[in-house]
């Protein structure tokens, strides 16, 4: 009996290291993303910083790639809190990375939580989950889950609605009732920065790297990139907005995709050139 219970231990430990997320060093989420339920909304904040730019053409890059063909997602653009600076506009890439597959939070902010509450409560009532991947701040989050709440009122945020976060600014810049809100009626998920290799999370900020114009083959997302690459050259650093160093050197910027890596279990891209050796093509 004690060499069975040990053998138990020791191959329950090789099952949890080999775990999604252990070969980087990453915790996977307590409950995975299903495929045929859960809605993805992918939000951004747009402002100050043009790395939301790229990182709209690295997720239409994901959507694009037959394991994700069947997610179900929404974008939203223009999910910023309380921060300084000026807006990116990011509408012309929206519409070709997306369609009509998006809402645009800047122009008309309870019309867009109106929106994006109907979308979500089709996913909840089927019995699916809400994910949500902040490139940007909680406050969109927190109105968009308050009017769930007050649609379903017997409806258990904690378990169903998902945050997730990787940026300390991010946070830092939302405002502190939102933050609270979203932490209390949510799965809030705080991940290691996308900003970083090797700390659990793919690192997608990589100054000088060029080679995503040979690796991209597909035309129409080839398209995106190339104009989320000049939109971020022309307002990079701006009119006082945010000065991203690794985009001015001619690199790329899309670290805010690593909540949507940890959400769909990739978290064993280390980064930017493994993302686009794997689904770029």
């Amino acid at each position: 009996m004690k060499y069975q219970y040990l053998s138990f231990i020791f191959t329950a430990t090789l099952l949890l290291f080999a775990a999604p997320g252990f070969a980087n060093g990453g915790p996977a989420p307590p409950q995975a993303f299903n495929i045929e339920k859960d809605l993805l909304l992918a939000q951004f904040d747009c402002k100050t910083d043009v790395d939301d730019l790229h990182t709209v053409a690295a997720f239409a890059t994901l959507m694009a790639h037959p394991d994700f063909a069947h997610v179900k997602y929404h974008a939203v653009a223009g999910t910023y809190g309380i921060q300084e600076g000026l807006y990116v506009p990011p509408n012309s890439l929206f519409r070709m990375a997306f369609g009509d597959n998006w809402t645009d939070a800047h122009e008309n902010l309870e019309a867009a939580v109106e929106k994006v509450k109907a979308i979500a409560i089709k996913t909840l009532n089927s019995g699916g989950a809400i994910w949500i991947a902040e490139a940007g701040q909680s406050d969109f989050s927190a109105d968009l889950v308050k009017a769930v709440r007050a649609a379903l009122p017997e409806l258990d945020t904690s378990q169903r609605i998902h945050v997730v976060q990787h940026s300390d600014w991010n946070e830092e810049v939302t405002a502190p009732e939102s933050l609270a809100y979203v932490k209390q009626h949510c799965a809030y998920h705080k991940i290691p920065d996308g900003n970083a290799v090797d700390n659990g999370t793919p690192g997608f900020r990589t100054p000088g790297y060029k080679d995503w114009n040979a690796k991209v083959t597909n035309a129409d997302l080839k398209a995106i990139w190339q104009h989320a690459v000049a939109l971020g050259m022309q307002y990079n650093g701006k009119d006082g907005r945010y000065n991203n160093e690794a985009i001015a050197e001619g690199g790329l910027d899309f670290s805010d995709l690593s909540e949507t890596c940890w959400i769909l279990g990739l978290r064993d891209i280390r980064d930017t050139a493994q993302f686009f050796n794997a689904y770029s093509r």
